[in-house]
């Protein structure tokens, strides 16, 4: 792995892929002046930026104001992708399937005891009584996992984005582990959050695979994308495009699967690296 100054960046990136929290955002969940330059800098230049992250289209507020161009951003791990100009519409939906969802549930129950659960819909989330308050909507249905995943009750009709499992006890990678043996068959486990909450999407749903399909719609190699990510919800992320960066405070998982190092999301990486790329395509073709 290389640092931001040493990698080198693919001669004519067409796509920079970010994730949000731990990335872009700063720990107090803003975003610096010096990145909102670079992001304007970066789509003047005609590179599209793409917001990439675990959090559902409700929860895209912190970037709202600085989305420029085309406006999508793929939410929920991949399962969605929303436009924040139309007040996060969702565009493109992959959904986890009630029946795997349940069979996922009952499958965690026995492997690890003492586990809660909440789902999250298109249209919000809900949860079981047990389920740590994060980030819980005041509209939430509080049940157990097996009612809120009936077709009838709550959100008829509505897809699933994903399940969350949470574990009070077990250590979050180990938690991981345990659920991928358990249940990785069926549907994709991974984790962005400190603690052990899990987040389950259906088979082969991943910000990666959708924002392969994104780049395929555009004619977009992935060759053409530079990519940044702090967890382990981003490594497929970073595996797959072409220039891949994770941030100095990422997990370990990230920090191998990009082809490179920035600085911490705090100390401003995914700027540092866009400003390198705008002074880059600013230099004579001779030099470069």
């Amino acid at each position: 792995m290389t640092s931001a100054i040493e990698q080198p960046v693919s001669a004519a990136p067409r796509l920079i892929a970010t994730d949000l929290d731990g990335t872009l955002l700063r720990d107090d969940k803003t975003v610096s002046d010096r990145t909102v330059a670079a992001l304007a800098a970066a789509e003047e230049a005609g590179i599209e930026v793409f917001f990439v992250t675990g959090r559902p289209a409700r929860w895209m507020d912190v970037v709202s104001d600085h989305v420029h161009g085309h406006g999508l951003a793929i939410c929920a791990n991949g399962a969605a992708v929303a436009d924040l100009h139309a007040g996060g519409r969702l565009l493109k939906v992959r959904a986890l399937e009630r029946p795997t969802a349940l069979d996922v549930v009952h499958t965690l129950r026995a492997a690890a005891p003492g586990t809660s659960f909440a789902v999250e819909l298109a249209t919000g989330i809900h949860y079981e009584p047990a389920y740590p308050p994060f980030h819980l909507d005041p509209g939430a249905t509080v049940a157990v996992a097996e009612k809120l995943l009936r077709e009838e009750t709550p959100g008829a009709g509505a897809p699933v984005l994903k399940l969350l499992a949470h574990h009070g006890e077990l250590a979050p990678d180990d938690f991981l582990a345990l659920a991928r043996g358990a249940a990785g068959d069926r549907a994709s486990f991974t984790r962005s959050s400190p603690t052990a909450l899990l987040e389950i999407s259906g088979p082969g749903v991943s910000k990666a695979s959708t924002l392969e399909l994104c780049c395929a719609e555009r004619g977009i190699s992935s060759a053409e994308v530079v990519a940044f990510g702090d967890m382990p919800n981003d490594v497929e992320m970073l595996s797959w495009a072409g220039t891949s960066y994770a941030m100095g405070n990422a997990h370990p998982a990230a920090l191998s699967a990009a082809s490179g190092r920035t600085v911490t999301n705090n100390e401003d990486g995914v700027a540092v690296v866009i400003e390198r790329i705008i002074a880059d395509r600013a230099r004579p073709r001779i030099e470069r």
